[in-house]
């Protein structure tokens, strides 16, 4: 066994023994783990960690923005506000849309955005 590996267990055991562990959230529920399947193997580590830390990829900062951007469309009720907003809308749409399609994914969605938005009410 690694000397670092074995280091480490024996850390975690003290740990345990002192009761270090007892009071995390989620104690005695089962992990809610994420399907990272499309994520190749030598990323899924990288990727567990940024999404830890709030950083996503880019195509999903880009729907934050377009989803931002459409709910203050909604709300907004100046006509010439209305129609910045609406163009800054469809900018963050367009940006949106070109990320998925360079990632290679997502054409289901873009394909049906307008009938899947329209059910949805938005």
């Amino acid at each position: 066994m690694n000397p670092l590996h074995r280091l480490a267990e024996q850390k975690i055991e003290e740990a345990v023994r002192e009761g270090l562990f007892d009071n995390l959230p989620g104690r005695g529920r089962p992990l809610e783990l994420e399907d990272l399947s499309r994520v190749p193997p030598e990323l899924r580590a990288s990727w567990i960690l940024l999404k830890t830390h709030g950083f996503l990829p880019p195509e999903l900062e880009a729907r934050k923005e377009w989803l931002r951007l459409e709910d203050l469309l909604a709300a907004c009720t100046d006509p010439g506000e209305r129609d910045e907003h609406a163009r800054h809308a469809r900018q963050a749409w367009l940006r949106y849309r070109l990320l998925l399609e360079q990632r290679g994914g997502g054409q289901g969605w873009i394909d049906y955005r307008d009938e899947l938005l329209q059910r949805l009410g938005r």
